[in-house]
């Protein structure tokens, strides 16, 4: 934005609860004002409210609120996608995986698919009323679905957007003609108007934050770096900035991945408006929030409690310095009495879970509303202790950077909670995110692909791309207005090592050029060093190959940054202690406040807790120095508040475990598709919290411990970390040590039962090498072939294994042993309270239904193996007898299923129908019994075969028990494990089908289900690195289950290959079919077909390994899932829409993180 004399500058920023409004005036004056951004019953729009009121008080004319202008929230235009024969559903697959892991009720919206194009499309479609967006030049990146994701929502919401400028703009004189009026992008640069995009528009509003915080807090000259905490009214965003912006390239929001420049923002659904809940015994914040309409109980519209109703409870928000714009008519103040209404109900309900339970006295309302205050605040310190420690910085070392109206109140608490010892608050906090777009430059960029290697040989090509990007980012700026001092251009290549999957965006800043580099500077060293730095090691053996090559330009805005009392109680830990409170804009300069006081302007409220100080900067900012945490004794007996406090700590320690691991392994699979869990266990060896929620991973790792702790009479440590990798080769008789054929545990490849890999401090690198190469003394099979990846990855698995036992230590030295192995226990009887509390309704249910509490169910392996279950609830004690007597018996094949197998089906079928997160541990089945009979297909032998149990068996438990309990009809049931290669080159995919439909939901099609979650290789990267050409992956109509609600669509995949490969395929439900349930139709059964060459076509069968020549065609036909009902069966009827609280996704590299493990 640049200054224009005798006119208003306006920034704003639409928030989900508020809309914030900076104005600089035409006499240099600076205004703010905040409003809601939903409020119906006053006016239609938010940000053209805030530019009426601001221009009617400061000019004194009249302009109505009724002004005709088209300001309609913005609507995505409907949008037809051109795509190349046989893709039509690849946007509707996309990777596969399910977006949330224990969802049973998967729904999408529905899209505009134009007919399969026989044609190939037309580079450029022009016509009068149709706007196109080209993938190409919307985002000329390699990836074929993430690439068609944006251009889609490019061409979905550009055209609304301009709809939106257009009805904006003719609200005033001149429809802003001579004004110029710039847009805040995703990646925290403006651009005009009429080049403002939907693609890069996503996350304009909390970009605009991070570029407040990063030019008013960070010092040039200590460069400490700066963690943004931005909590406002809906969620809280956290990023971080050490002197340079941090970008991604790839992030998914609502859903939909990106492939756009963006700021690293991570948003959890913890704000102002996160609602409070009781469940279980457990304080629970969010992620549902109250919204801007009805809000908080406070705002008078019959909104529920939220955390702002916390503060308000304990006296922190004091409704005599807010706005009057509450209630109906939008003139009323915060209501204290709507607050302690409906705390006062909430605290009788916890005060008679305490009583029944016996397990604390009662709690006064100022406690409860304290406790959430708490469990917040650790809820929101779990994403920023991530964001750091994934790169390897330590958070303690940062300035806290806090901003948003209601992040004054908990800026204090955080700080201490991370370890922080400093906190900086803008004048403008409360609306800094509207301040950071008057603060920001203008930026052009522009990127290509390019598949370069960076050696001396191709530095010549690359500067000459660089030079002509370069010229066109200056070149566009300068068209803009802007002089050739004012421009500057950043130049990022975008490097990885060759054979790897992840890619750094790399500055060459502060790396100069030198002889053995390119002209824009030294890229290597840049490379190395960052790499290094987030992953623990380089791999100077490899060499780095150009993915794409970005220019940022900069056009400078030259716009920088200028640096009566009264008494109230106010509720800390200490109970209530007499407050000050000050008012922030009367405060002089270097004034110094001690705690406990509050700080008030209009737009915000600052508080100051005890033992800490605040000083008023020369700028007029706030800085709090913060003291350490005056630790309170706290005794074994179980206190609620701490439960889930303690619940956030354990699973922040296995996070964190996760971190390291994933930093210092060096194999594909742990590293980038992060096939591995972390977890902290108690002194029996019994599961506390585990991350991330691999569903195989949550019953296998506790027996795998339990089997170690009494192993040999070992004396019983206090606690347990573990960490579990999924390592690609351990030999056997087939690369990747996963045959289709296997009949014994040996050819799958190395065997352990108990192995010490650490003595003494020394890793056992002799003895395990041995150890991974003893198959080899079995007939056709070899040790494991890939040795170096499996050492390195163990050695990864012990780091992080001290990482957790350093934390779990850490926690012990502050809370003590004794306290700290109470609450493993009661996080345990958390989860086993929720399962009984499941029980318990679904045996009421039956009763009412049937008069019995006995359900029972089978189902078939395709060779015709029963799988077995009978349950008997009993509904006084919430528990359960699992038998799976009659199960057939273990078969000469590789379906076999371990115990561990079935426990993790049977946790992961408990959460499901408990239906709120709940901590999975060992507490899960406290009240089941499992019987399972010995020498069957879920209990074997110890030599038989077991790689099909994990990934085939596994499924068929999980319908089985789900048709028991009447939850749904069966999904595909099975993972489509599809696997290639030679001398050279091995890949191994998972492929989608049909869910299955349920009561109220229509099963959705092309994705994965239940026992696993991956993510399938994008087309594009899928034949640039491997002999295939992908000729087709869409839905499989029809193969769905018909009924009042269907089953989903499998998928077809035809891969045609290009050199010699063999080709082994692990698969069930070929004679099978999933079952429909109450009257559904089954689905299809899946199909195997190989086309060959000379134009044979052969039925593979479900299981098997054959070589395959060039112009061979393997084609997959997966199964679909059942329907649900008998009635109707003739249309494909509309889904029930559920009632769903109004929430804010998450988002940002934590959350892709997760969603990337959950993904495996």
């Amino acid at each position: 934005m640049t200054e224009t004399k005798g006119k208003f500058d306006f920034a704003i920023d639409r928030g989900g609860t508020f809309t914030d409004v900076f104005a600089r005036l035409p006499d240099g004056r600076e205004r703010v004002l905040k409003l809601l951004s939903r409020d119906p019953q006053n006016y239609k729009d938010a940000p053209t409210e805030g530019i009426r009121r601001v221009l009617e008080e400061e000019t004194g004319r009249d302009f109505p609120r009724e002004q005709p202008v088209d300001t309609t929230l913005i609507e995505g235009e409907r949008t037809a996608l051109l795509v190349t024969l046989g893709f039509k559903d690849l946007l509707h697959i996309g990777t596969q995986a399910r977006p949330k892991l224990f969802d049973l009720v998967i729904e999408v919206d529905e899209r505009v698919v134009l007919g399969q194009m026989a044609a190939s499309c037309p580079e450029k479609i022009t016509g009068d009323s149709l706007e196109v967006s080209l993938s190409s030049e919307v985002m000329p990146m390699v990836r074929a679905v993430p690439r068609g994701y944006t251009v889609c929502a490019d061409a979905y919401l550009t055209p609304k957007i301009h709809q939106y400028l257009k009805g904006f703009t003719s609200g005033f004189k001149g429809g802003l003609k001579d004004v110029d009026v710039l847009f805040m992008q995703s990646d925290g640069g403006l651009t005009p108007m009429e080049q403002f995009c939907g693609s890069r528009a996503v996350l304009s509003g909390p970009a605009g934050g991070v570029v407040g915080y990063a030019i008013t807090s960070y010092s040039q000259t200590e460069k400490k770096p700066v963690i943004g905490f931005d909590m406002g009214g809906t969620s809280t965003d956290v990023s971080r900035y050490a002197g340079q912006y941090e970008h991604v390239f790839e992030a998914t929001t609502a859903g939909v991945t990106l492939q756009a420049p963006q700021l690293d923002i991570n948003t959890v659904a913890a704000g102002g408006g996160s609602r409070l809940f009781f469940r279980s015994g457990m304080f629970v914040v969010g992620p549902e929030s109250a919204g801007a309409h009805p809000g908080p109980a406070c705002y008078r519209k019959g909104g529920p409690l939220t955390v702002t109703d916390a503060n308000l409870a304990l006296g922190r928000l004091l409704p005599s310095f807010f706005p009057k714009i509450f209630g109906p008519g939008e003139n009323e103040p915060l209501s204290l009495e709507e607050t302690m209404k409906h705390f006062h109900h909430l605290s009788q309900e916890i005060n008679h879970f305490l009583s029944s339970n016996q397990s604390q006295s009662q709690m006064s309302v100022e406690e409860v509303a304290m406790g959430f205050i708490r469990v917040a605040n650790e809820a929101m310190c779990r994403p920023i202790r991530a964001l750091t420690q994934a790169k390897g910085h330590d958070t303690s070392q940062h300035v806290l950077a806090c901003f948003g109206g209601a992040g004054g109140q908990h800026a204090c608490a955080i700080a201490r909670a991370l370890g922080m010892k400093s906190v900086f608050i803008h004048k403008y906090s409360g609306v800094l995110s509207a301040y950071g777009l008057a603060l920001a430059d203008v930026v052009e960029e522009v990127q290509e692909p390019c598949s370069l290697q960076y050696e001396q040989r191709s530095f010549g090509k690359l500067d000459q791309r660089v030079e002509r990007l370069s010229k066109r980012c200056h070149d566009t700026l300068c068209a803009r207005g802007f002089t050739s001092s004012q421009i500057t251009t950043e130049i990022f290549l975008h490097l990885r090592y060759k054979g790897t999957d992840c890619a750094l965006m790399v500055t060459a800043a502060g790396y100069p050029t030198n002889a053995e580099s390119c002209l824009a500077g030294d890229f290597r060293s840049a490379f190395t060093k960052r790499y290094l730095k987030e992953f623990g090691f380089t791999i100077p053996e490899r060499a780095i190959m150009v993915d794409d090559i970005r220019v940022r330009g900069c056009g400078k805005s030259g716009i920088k940054s200028v640096f009566k009392t009264k008494m109230t109680k106010c509720y800390f830990e200490e109970g209530y202690l007499d407050t000050s409170v000050y008012l922030w804009e009367e405060l002089p300069c270097g004034h110094r406040i001690q705690g406990p006081a509050i700080i008030i302007d209009k737009n915000s409220t600052i508080l100051v807790e005890p033992c800490c100080e605040a000083h008023l900067t020369e700028g007029g900012d706030v800085c709090m120095t913060v003291s350490s945490d005056p630790h309170c004794a706290l005794g074994t007996e179980l206190n609620t508040v701490q439960l889930s406090i303690f619940s956030h700590r354990f699973m922040s320690i296995a996070e964190q475990m996760g971190r390291v691991l994933q930093r210092t392994s060096i194999s594909t699979n742990i590293k980038e598709r992060l096939d591995f869990s972390c977890a902290v266990f108690g002194p029996d060896g019994g599961l506390v919290s585990n991350a991330p929620h691999i569903p195989v991973h949550l019953g296998a790792m506790q027996e795998t411990v339990q089997y170690q702790v009494f192993w040999k009479g070992v004396s019983r440590p206090v606690f347990f970390v573990a960490s579990r990798g999924h390592h690609a080769d351990i030999g056997g008789i087939t690369p990747g040590s996963m045959p289709p054929h296997s009949t014994t545990l040996q050819q799958e490849g190395a065997v352990f039962t108990s192995f010490k890999l650490v003595t003494g401090g020394v890793f056992q690198e002799e003895a395990l090498t041995e150890a991974l190469m003893a198959p080899a003394q079995y007939p056709d099979s070899s040790g494991t072939r890939n040795l170096h990846d499996n050492l390195s990855d163990l050695r990864a698995q012990v780091a992080a294994n001290q990482r957790g036992s350093q934390l779990v230590g850490e926690l012990i030295d502050s809370y003590g042993l004794a306290v700290v192995q109470a609450y493993m226990g009661y996080i345990q009887s958390n989860a086993e309270l929720a399962v009984r509390d499941m029980l318990r309704g679904f045996a009421r249910r039956r009763r009412q239904q049937s008069g019995s509490l006995e359900v029972e169910s089978e189902d078939f392996m395709d060779d015709g193996t029963a799988i077995r279950l009978r349950v008997q609830i009993n509904e006084e004690e919430g528990s359960a007898v699992f038998d799976f007597t009659g199960t057939g018996t273990e078969v000469w094949g590789n379906c076999n299923a371990p115990r561990a197998i079935t426990l993790s089906a049977l946790i992961y079928c408990l959460r499901c129908m408990v239906g709120q997160d709940i901590p999975l541990n060992q507490g899960c089945l406290a009240p089941i019994k499992i019987i399972i009979p010995p020498g069957s297909i879920l209990q074997p032998s110890q030599n038989a075969a077991v790689v099909g149990g994990n990934v085939l068996t596994s499924q068929r438990v999980v319908d089985v028990i789900f048709r028991a309990f009447e939850v749904c009809a069966a999904s595909q049931g099975c993972m489509n494990n599809i696997s290639f290669g030679n001398e050279s080159i091995g890949y191994y995919e998972t492929v989608a089908g049909g869910a299955g439909a349920g009561p109220g939901w229509n099963g959705r099609s092309g994705v994965h289900s239940h026992m696993t979650n991956t993510r399938i290789t994008d087309p594009e990267i899928l034949e640039k690195r491997y002999p295939v050409i992908l000729e087709q992956f869409s839905l499989r109509p029809g193969s769905g289950g018909a009924g009042t609600y269907c089953g989903g669509d499998g998928v077809v995949r035809k891969l045609l290959f290009r050199n010699k490969v063999v080709l082994s395929v692990l698969t069930e439900r070929r004679s099978t079919r999933p079952y429909g349930l109450q009257g559904g139709e089954d689905g299809a059964a899946g199909l195997n077909l190989l086309h060959r060459a000379d134009g044979r076509v052969l039925n593979l069968g479900a299981k098997t390994s054959i070589g395959l020549q060039p112009g061979d065609m393997f084609c997959l036909y997966t199964p679909g899932g059942g329907g649900y009902g008998g009635e109707d069966t003739n249309r494909r009827p509309q889904t029930k829409q559920r009632p769903l609280n109004e929430s804010f996704p998450e988002r940002g590299s934590v959350f892709e993180y997760r969603m990337a493990q959950e993904g495996v």
